[in-house]
């Protein structure tokens, strides 16, 4: 999220948090594709982090894509800490240990959002490269300790480091040394959110797979495809993992709304500065718990906007759902992603089809399967098919939903085009992250230094 809200608009019911999120439902023919990637940068000289200050930093970088582009410093204190597109067209924000992420802006697509990636990577390596840095495009920082692991002067992220290690035993890894990619999709009534979140849910751990990009921790392999799917499993259960009750039959925005209303908050926004309030739930903030304590104690939407914006689930719920389970990854794979769940979930046939797939999965399948996905990645099991054969099938799904769009390039390609990727994982019957300890194991010769230089952006 590249910028905290400020709407002081009062709260004076919980029915308006769970209207909130209804007002996400749009007709069909308005939805649109978010997709958000994120990617480390790196020194080409030596592979060491970039810092935030300084004539070759991260704070350099922003402020030469704010000349380059024209948009909008964000600002915490005198620190910029992003840029927004004046119109409201994407944004670009930074992660705690200073990854770097384009929040991309809401397109029809998905020939749009690669254009849209490929714009941004240039930018950026035109404004980038001058300074001797580059960009990696996996999941876990594959080389730095947590202690040389630059930190970002974000007042949320402070809030957060200190909490952290109070909930869980990954939640520092989780901030500081991992990438994603995203996509964000829309839904058209409360029912159609109900079966997008179950679904995804049920299919979340398949993208963890396909997308595995993290085998290696500090130099050495993990033992893990995915470190980044592993440390979600303690980073803080709170407010991340799967979400039980979306799999119930009245699922919806109510009770997606009574689940956020018992995690605790981070903090608040008074005054331009951020109030530590990690000790209560937003219930207990709804209710009167900072009454007395400061003298704006009422709750606001803007308040209610920044927490939703800080609970974690694997599919997460605001005014559109976000797919949050892949690895990062490089540039095929920030359009595989957002393809494999657009056409699943754009397509009523699709939907059908995957539903009709999943149809005996049950709650502990699922978990069962996301516990083992960051290990077995395609080798692990569901309904005694390995994901390889699972995700063969579901990718063909997603296929026939995109060429069911109909939505062609100049050369007369459909959106299935970038399913290729994806295409390729299953063919091998290897993720990425098996591609890169193949190497690691090979020419290579133990080091994760080639990483940097072969698969930079």
């Amino acid at each position: 999220m590249a910028r905290d809200i400020s709407d002081d608009t009062p709260i004076t019911d919980t029915a308006e948090l769970a209207a909130y999120l209804e007002t996400g439902c749009k007709p069909e023919a308005e939805f649109r594709i978010g997709t958000e990637h994120e990617k480390f940068p790196f020194f080409k000289a030596d592979n060491s982090p970039v810092p935030y200050a300084g004539e070759h930093s991260i704070s350099a970088i922003l402020a030469g894509m704010k000349e380059k582009l024209g948009w909008d410093a964000i600002m915490d204190g005198d620190n910029i800490i992003g840029l927004a597109e004046p119109a409201g067209m994407g944004a670009i924000s930074l992660e705690p240990g200073g990854q770097f992420e384009l929040s991309g802006a809401a397109v029809k697509t998905l020939h749009e959002t690669c254009r849209e990636s490929n714009r941004h990577l240039a930018v950026l390596r035109a404004v980038a490269e001058p300074m001797g840095i580059g960009f990696l495009g996996v999941g876990g920082s594959p080389k730095w300790r947590l202690e040389e692991t630059p930190r970002m002067p974000k007042s949320r992220y402070e809030i957060m480091t200190r909490y952290m290690p109070k909930v869980g035993s990954q939640g520092l890894d989780m901030m500081y040394r991992t990438c994603t990619i995203q996509v964000n999709v829309d839904f058209s009534s409360e029912a159609d959110m109900r079966r997008k979140m179950a679904l995804s849910q049920k299919l979340q751990p398949l993208a963890t797979a396909l997308f595995a990009s993290s085998p290696f921790t500090e130099g050495k392999p993990n033992g893990l495809l995915s470190w980044r799917g592993d440390i979600w499993r303690d980073t803080d259960n709170n407010r991340s993992g799967l979400l039980d009750c979306a799999f119930e039959p009245g699922f919806g925005f109510e009770r997606y709304v009574e689940w956020a209303l018992d995690v605790p908050m981070y903090f608040i926004i008074r005054d331009g500065r951020y109030r530590d309030c990690t000790d209560i739930t937003f219930r207990q903030f709804m209710a009167g718990a900072l009454k007395g304590e400061i003298e704006a104690w009422q709750p606001t939407m803007g308040d209610w906007t920044n927490h939703l914006s800080t609970l974690f689930p694997d599919v997460r719920l605001k005014r559109f759902l976000e797919m949050r389970g892949a690895d990062g990854g490089t540039w095929r794979r920030i359009c595989a992603l957002p393809s494999f769940w657009v056409g699943l979930l754009y397509d009523a046939g699709a939907m059908d089809q995957a539903e009709q797939l999943t149809a005996d999965w049950s709650i502990a399948d699922i978990h069962r399967l996301r516990d083992e996905v960051p290990r077995l990645a395609l080798k692990a099991e569901m309904g005694g098919r390995s994901l390889l054969d699972v995700g063969r099938d579901v990718i063909e799904i997603a296929r026939a939903g995109l060429k069911a769009r109909n939505n062609l390039n100049a050369s007369g390609q459909s959106e299935a085009v970038f399913l290729m990727t994806l295409d390729e994982i299953i063919a091998k019957k290897a993720t990425f992250a098996e591609d890169l300890l193949a190497l690691y194991n090979g020419r290579w010769n133990g080091s994760v230094d080639p990483l940097f230089a072969e698969f930079q952006y």
